[in-house]
């Protein structure tokens, strides 16, 4: 802080540690993510009802988000293809948690195990085009990805120990893997 600080140097110590306090304490809230997920539970359970699928719904909280799930039999549907269909599906689900709660929800939701098995087949993507790109020292673009698909490819790198970056416009939005500088 500047010694012309007309607030005293108490003060502004006093301040300073208030303002950096809510970073240090800042914890993720079960109980909020548990109601995201009830909500979206009870969300998904109605549109179920109404396509008439069958399916069961299971809630857990992963990390710092609630996770639904739907499991059953004929679920493709609500996949769709390269899983827009899903994507499309989770944003309704955010806004209708959006809606109850008033704040912004960064709900996970699966259909089928979907993302799960996307996600194996993400992460040995990473893997290997880190290990291609450290072998050849060039860097390499990926095919367009979903904003999920490039989360778990840029993670899949990043524990490789190289950069990713994201380039282009939505829907045609790609990964690009760089080698170490």
């Amino acid at each position: 802080m500047s010694d012309s600080n007309t607030g005293g140097g108490a003060n502004s110590s006093t301040a300073v540690a208030v303002a950096e306090e809510p970073e240090e304490t800042a914890t993720i809230d079960i109980e909020a993510l548990e109601r995201e997920g009830d909500i979206a539970a009870d969300y998904i359970e109605g549109l179920l009802d109404i396509a008439d699928f069958d399916g069961d719904i299971d809630m857990d909280v992963e990390g710092d988000r609630a996770l639904v799930s739907v499991v059953g039999a004929t679920l493709k549907e609500l996949i769709g293809e390269r899983g827009e269909v899903l994507e499309a599906l989770q944003e309704l689900t955010r806004l209708a948690v959006h809606r109850t709660t008033g704040t912004r929800s960064r709900l996970m939701l699966d259909i089928g195990g979907y993302r799960e098995s996307r996600r194996k087949v993400l992460r040995k993507l990473g893997t290997e085009v880190a290990n291609e790109v450290k072998r050849t020292g060039r860097a390499k673009e990926l095919n367009p990805m979903t904003p999920f698909e490039r989360k778990v490819v840029h993670d899949a790198v990043a524990a490789a120990g190289l950069h990713s970056e994201s380039e282009g416009e939505e829907p045609s939005r790609y990964v690009v893997v760089y080698p170490v500088d």
